[in-house]
């Protein structure tokens, strides 16, 4: 069985949705990060002070059956398909050590 990874960049205070969306599509759990970004529209005027937008990173851990569901929910949840709203991918994982009892995969 392949393990895949979903990296999903969100605006902070949106995770928690995300996920509780995830969950509900077949994500075992998920891991929430805090970021931010470095691109030209991340900068915002505050008081004339330029600030950066933060960002949540979610990171999921699933098996490749499992991986296209999630990941319309994590869609649909976070509107994904509007410019600006964020940003979702996947990649595969090699080397796993220590979920393998949660994943019943080998390393």
């Amino acid at each position: 069985m392949t393990t895949k990874a979903i990296c999903a960049i969100v605006e902070r205070g949106k995770a928690d949705g995300i996920v509780d969306k995830a969950k509900k599509a077949g994500a075992e759990g998920a891991t929430v990060i805090y970021g931010r970004g470095t691109g030209e529209k991340e900068f915002l005027k505050f008081f004339n002070r330029q600030i950066e937008s933060s960002k949540e990173i979610i990171l999921i851990v699933t098996e490749e059956y499992k991986l296209d569901p999630i990941i319309d929910a994590i869609v649909k949840a976070g509107n994904l398909d509007h410019p600006g709203a964020g940003i979702v991918f996947s990649f595969d994982i090699g080397n796993l050590h220590g979920l393998q009892h949660r994943l019943n995969v080998k390393s």
